[in-house]
């Protein structure tokens, strides 16, 4: 059990003239219009600091709290490894399963929780999906943030995956550049997905060993778009074996209320090569794959 949340936002313009209710309804899907009631009734919800009322009409500006009261998080494994730590950086192995922030409910059971346990400092560069495994690079000093934040900005960290796709792909070496942006989902309302209306996204996949009905490959991203490598290897026909959302086309299957966080799939973060934000050396850090996607 948790301590509880506080949930913090200011009105935009485009919620101008809405009530509490309608606006918290549409914009927090995970939860029904009678939920929302419910905790309005409770008194969790604030209006610049007083508690709103369901038909409240919204005005731009005005600050909006929800007061989530404390309950019992999903188990998930509550581990990490250090895999390299000096005064400027941090990185960690990831678990499978363990979320990397705060997110669908999940508040400490999260990889961000655990490392700030021992390195409040921390600020994580970059997050896995749940079912993600592997390595997570965090800074330890602003300047390292903002110079790490401006190389990835600009394409200068690798990051390399591996990956078990269904399927094997006619050719050992490919790229994928479908264009990934937001697509509606039943749940959540958008999710990311390929889309031609997307941002740019450049994806480049080599096989590593086949066996018929699936493939063990190399993912290496330049850009980072969310769920990227999951997207694009749907896109190019091989959706990730065990992947609960996105099927081949790199969008949600029709008709389900899976996830982007459902585990299921098989995806680990082995290596990010970059320059030391200090130093300017060239730093490789590498974490070692699961027994199946070695």
């Amino acid at each position: 059990m948790n301590e509880g949340f506080e949930y913090r936002e200011t009105v935009g313009a485009t919620a101008a003239g809405r009530t509490v209710l309608d606006y918290l309804a549409d914009r927090y899907r995970h939860s029904s219009a009678e939920t929302w009631r419910e905790r309005l009734a409770r008194g969790q919800v604030l209006l610049d600091g007083l508690v709103a009322r369901d038909g409240a009409r919204l005005c731009a500006g005005q600050t909006l709290v929800w007061r989530r009261p404390p309950w019992s998080e999903p188990p998930v494994p509550l581990a990490f490894a250090v895999l390299y730590r000096d005064a400027d950086l941090l990185a960690v192995a990831k678990p499978r399963g363990l979320p990397s922030v705060p997110n669908g409910g999940f508040l400490t059971h999260t990889l961000l929780h655990l490392v700030r346990r021992r390195h409040p400092e921390a600020t994580p560069l970059h997050r896995l999906g749940r079912g993600t495994s592997g390595l997570v690079l965090f800074a330890r000093t602003e300047e390292a943030r903002s110079e790490l934040a401006e190389a990835w900005r600009r394409g200068r960290v690798r990051k390399t995956y591996r990956a078990l796709a269904s399927g094997v792909p006619a050719t050992p070496a490919f790229a994928v550049d479908v264009a990934i942006g937001p697509v509606p989902h039943p749940r959540l309302g958008r999710v990311h997905a390929a889309s031609a209306q997307g941002k740019p996204a450049l994806t480049h996949v080599r096989v590593l060993r086949a066996d018929g009905e699936r493939a063990l490959v190399e993912a290496v991203i330049p850009t980072g778009r969310p769920h990227q490598i999951r997207i694009h290897l749907a896109a190019a026909g091989h959706p990730l074996v065990g992947d609960p959302l996105y099927v081949s086309g790199g969008v949600p299957a029709p008709g389900s209320t899976a996830l982007p966080g459902d585990p299921g799939y098989r995806l680990h973060a082995t290596e990010l090569a970059l320059r030391h934000p200090r130093t300017g050396d060239a730093l490789v850090l590498a974490s070692r794959p699961p027994a199946d996607l070695a």
